[in-house]
C-alpha cells in the first residue's frame, strides 16, 4: 500500500511540474500557427486560423524560404486575453524580431485573426 501512495505522490509531482512548462491556450495555437507557417503545413495552418487570417497567409507563405527546425524555440513574452479576444508577444527560432499574433475565440476554439489598420496590441 505505502509503495501504491509513494507512486502515486510522485506521479502527482511530476504531472504538476511538466503543466507549469506547457505552453496553453491561445499561446498553444500561436505556437501552432507560427510553426505550420514556416514548415508550410497548410492543412494546420488553416485548422487554426480564420479564413481571413489563412487567406493572408497564403499570400505570403513563399516569400519565406525558412528550413523546418527541430525545435521552434518559440517562447511567449507576454499574453493578454480580453474576453474572446487575446493577443501573444512571441520570439521564435525563426526570426530576430518578436512577433505579435491576435488570436479570437470561436466556438470554444483559439484561432490567429488577421489583424486590422485599428488593432493595436496591448503590450
Amino acid at each position: 500500500m505505502k509503495k501504491i501512495v509513494v507512486c502515486s505522490l510522485v506521479l502527482l509531482f511530476l504531472s504538476c511540474a511538466d503543466s507549469t512548462t506547457k505552453i496553453s491556450g491561445p499561446s498553444a495555437t500561436a505556437q501552432i500557427v507560427i510553426e505550420s507557417f514556416y514548415e508550410k503545413d497548410k492543412e494546420t495552418l488553416k485548422a487554426h486560423s480564420t479564413p481571413q487570417a489563412y487567406s493572408n497567409y497564403m499570400n505570403t507563405i513563399n516569400i519565406f524560404n525558412a528550413t523546418p527546425k527541430d525545435d521552434s524555440n518559440f517562447t511567449v513574452l507576454q499574453d493578454t486575453i480580453m474576453g474572446n479576444v487575446a493577443w501573444v508577444k512571441y520570439t521564435t527560432a525563426y526570426d530576430k524580431t518578436p512577433g505579435v499574433f491576435k488570436l479570437v475565440k470561436q466556438e470554444g476554439k483559439w484561432l490567429a485573426a488577421a489583424r486590422g489598420s485599428k488593432d493595436k496590441a496591448p503590450f
